[in-house]
């Protein structure tokens, strides 16, 4: 007796996926590209999204040949040409490392190691001939990834590195297929389903982990590297260089309304010491931090005063120095988990090491003027001192001036009518200057930033016999309307100065205040001129500007990102062993060291894996009933000899069973027959569910108590 399948069912199966839109789209796509060269353009797609953000901070020759090297193997994939031989790669790639060396002067640490790593996975996609090469390159690109967290922990990164691991897996998924691969879009569903399984045991980890001190990320030695931000001198045009830039330089969280914009002067460096163009902290500053290799804090002598009480919360970025900022001027030393603070005697605060980690501390400043402390005259002698040989002009100005003034207050008065009077410029392209900067810029260019005016002012000043500094920080900040918190970038840095006047003491002067009033009131964006693009999109005069509007509403997005970055540093960047205590605290756990800390994590992570792994292996024992009743099926046919070989499908299983040599007799072929026939109309037709892992749906019961008394029937 012949065997005749259904084929009517599988035929209208056919008819019906086909007239499916994904089905017509993977069908072209296979015809136009073979399953080989798609996998291996999904796997570039991958190593491409992990290469993209190393480009930020590799050298330009570095990204150019990884670029390069990506697009070649892409090349010779869609062509289907031969791979490279490796007497051409091995000189490649030796050339390539030599010239990692002559970069970076090494090959350790953090710059020059991702360097490697980069150029090593370009070159081995160009040598990948066996599976094993595949399997290098995907663990590769895994580690290659985790790097990105050396340079970035933002959310954005956060999120970049959950898509490249997705379609790392992807990628992964996609060679692990022996016979059909599904769309593309099951497989990245896949790979959702497998990240999401992970993200419990990666919360218990994170949340219980035994927390180090200081930074894991920081451990290479140049791990500190590329910080931007003030540094520890000043020359002109050092801090006109940070005035466009919009990096975030800290936040602050005050317990009251915030101080007014005439008064958030965010004290940083003093610079004590001038060699006729740069400011540094010199003798003065250097001696009110270390002695002997020992950290002592210098008394300030000063009776309590309390005045205008400030208390803030500061989240500062890093910057690799090693000041802390606070409005002026600092009452208390805040407490940082791991480094020594101190308050020298010109009111800096100064850490034992530079903060190369973002940190959080509170501090307490007093906006009222301080009453004198007693100074040592030594210290006062050196704040007069100037480089001999320089600006002569000035020092004959200041002459005039000592003269015409009646103390030393008339002279600062005087000084700053001066600035007032004449034709000075507050710009950020001022012209350069010469061997004497302070006369070029006085009574020729006469345009400047902050740094100038504070560097020419205090010159002033000592050359009149005033004891004078320059003070480095910020001035300014903007309150971000979503969460209430106040940031200062980078754009706000800012220069003014100290004098010398008994009886008051040291008292804060800002001579850019005396040039551009608005600076002190207003940031600093809002007075640079408007771009081409603001005015030709503006309205005309008279109507509604749009583009404010437009302007408007990316400010506001911006402040609602901004919020989103704070929340994610205060919550989860900045989750410190203190915070992890804190935690276990508030659960319940106290007295908790790191081994009882350890147990608590391997006990809760053990729960957390079994919750997703048990029902896993509880549904992969469990089989659909229609699978049930054809494996029965073959258990019975086998226990007659006639058992299913692996490779025999349903279809080609029938035919054995039923073809003229078998040993069944005619009414039991007849029944498996039918049998079989009504197995793939449910298992594979259209009313099955498009899928193995579907449960038979309520109407195709009858169909499947048919299907039991057929098998009766095979007896």
């Amino acid at each position: 007796m012949s065997f005749a399948p259904n084929t009517a069912t599988l035929q209208q199966l056919r008819s019906e996926l086909e007239n499916k839109p994904l089905f017509r789209i993977s069908s072209s796509y296979v015809k136009t590209l073979p399953r080989d060269k798609s996998d291996t353009v999904l796997l570039l797609g991958a190593c491409a999204m992990v290469l993209l953000p190393h480009f930020l901070h590799l050298s330009w020759w570095t990204s150019l040949i990884c670029g390069g090297l990506l697009l070649w193997r892409a090349w010779i994939t869609l062509r289907g040409q031969r791979l490279p031989p490796l007497w051409l790669l091995m000189p490649l790639a030796a050339l390539t490392m030599g010239a990692v060396y002559l970069d970076y002067r090494t090959w350790l640490g953090r710059d020059a190691g991702v360097a490697m790593l980069t150029l090593l996975l370009t070159f081995k996609l160009l040598e990948m001939r066996a599976r094993r090469d595949l399997f290098v390159v995907l663990l590769l690109s895994f580690f290659l990834l985790l790097t990105t967290f050396f340079y970035s922990q933002s959310i954005f990164s956060l999120l970049w590195m959950l898509a490249t691991l997705a379609l790392l897996l992807t990628a992964q998924l996609s060679f692990q297929y022996t016979g059909t691969v599904p769309p593309l879009r099951q497989r990245l569903r896949l790979s959702g389903v497998i990240l999401a399984m992970a993200l419990p045991l990666t919360l218990i980890l994170f949340l219980l982990f035994p927390r180090i001190q200081g930074p894991l990320w920081g451990l290479p030695g140049d791990a500190h590297g590329g910080r931007t931000g003030l540094s520890d001198s000043m020359a002109p045009g050092n801090i006109s260089q940070l005035a466009m830039s919009d990096d975030i330089a800290f936040r602050v969280k005050f317990t009251a309304a915030p101080p007014a914009p005439a008064t958030r002067y965010w004290r940083g460096a003093v610079l004590h010491d001038f060699d006729g163009r740069t400011w540094t902290q010199g003798e003065i500053g250097r001696g009110s931090i270390e002695t002997s290799g020992q950290w002592r804090q210098i008394s300030l002598n000063a009776p309590s005063n309390p005045g205008i009480e400030v208390r803030q919360q500061i989240t500062m970025e890093p910057n690799g120095q090693r000041w802390l900022f606070a409005l002026e001027t600092p009452q208390q030393v805040p407490s940082l988990e791991g480094i020594g603070v101190l308050l020298t005697a010109d009111h800096q605060l100064r850490a034992a090491r530079a903060i190369g980690e973002r940190v959080r501390y509170d501090v307490v400043s007093n906006l009222s003027p301080l009453p004198p402390y007693q100074v040592d005259a030594r210290a006062l002698q050196l704040e007069r001192a100037l480089p001999p040989g320089f600006n002569p002009r000035t020092q004959e100005f200041a002459a005039i001036l000592r003269r015409q003034s009646a103390d030393d207050t008339a002279l600062v008065n005087a000084v700053l009518a001066f600035f007032r009077r004449e034709n000075f410029s507050y710009t950020l392209e001022p012209p350069l200057l010469g061997k004497d900067s302070v006369d070029d810029f006085l009574f020729a260019s006469r345009a400047g930033f902050c740094e100038h005016y504070a560097s020419s002012f205090v010159v002033l000043m000592r050359a009149a016999g005033i004891p004078a500094h320059v003070v480095t920080g910020y001035q300014g900040g903007e309150i971000n309307p979503v969460d209430g918190m106040m940031t200062v970038r980078q754009s706000d840095a800012h220069a003014w100065a100290e004098v010398w006047l008994p009886p008051r003491g040291w008292v804060r002067v800002d001579p850019t205040a005396a040039v551009a009033p608005s600076r002190i009131e207003t940031q600093l964006s809002n007075l640079m001129p408007r771009s081409f693009f603001g005015d030709l999109l503006g309205a005309a005069p008279g109507r509604e500007n749009w583009w404010s509007v437009v302007s408007s509403s990316a400010a506001l997005l911006r402040a609602n990102w901004e919020a989103l970055g704070n929340g994610w540093n205060q919550w989860v960047l900045n989750y410190t062993p203190a915070r992890q205590m804190g935690l276990m605290h508030w659960l319940g756990f106290d007295q908790m060291d790191w081994r009882t800390l350890s147990m608590l994590m391997l006990a809760i992570g053990a729960v957390a894996v079994a919750s997703v792994t048990l029902p896993l292996l509880l549904a992969r024992n469990k089989s659909r009933p229609l699978d049930a009743v054809y494996s029965s099926l073959c258990a019975q046919m086998g226990r007659r000899g006639l058992a299913r070989n692996k490779y025999e499908g349903p279809t080609t299983y029938g035919r054995r069973l039923c073809a003229s040599d078998s040993p069944l007799a005619p009414q039991v072929k007849i029944a498996v027959q039918r049998f079989i026939a009504l197995y793939e109309a449910l298992q594979y037709g259209a009313e099955s569910g498009n899928g193995p892992h579907n449960k038979a749906p309520t109407h195709l019961k009858a169909q499947l108590a048919q299907l039991k008394l057929l098998l009766s029937q095979c007896r």
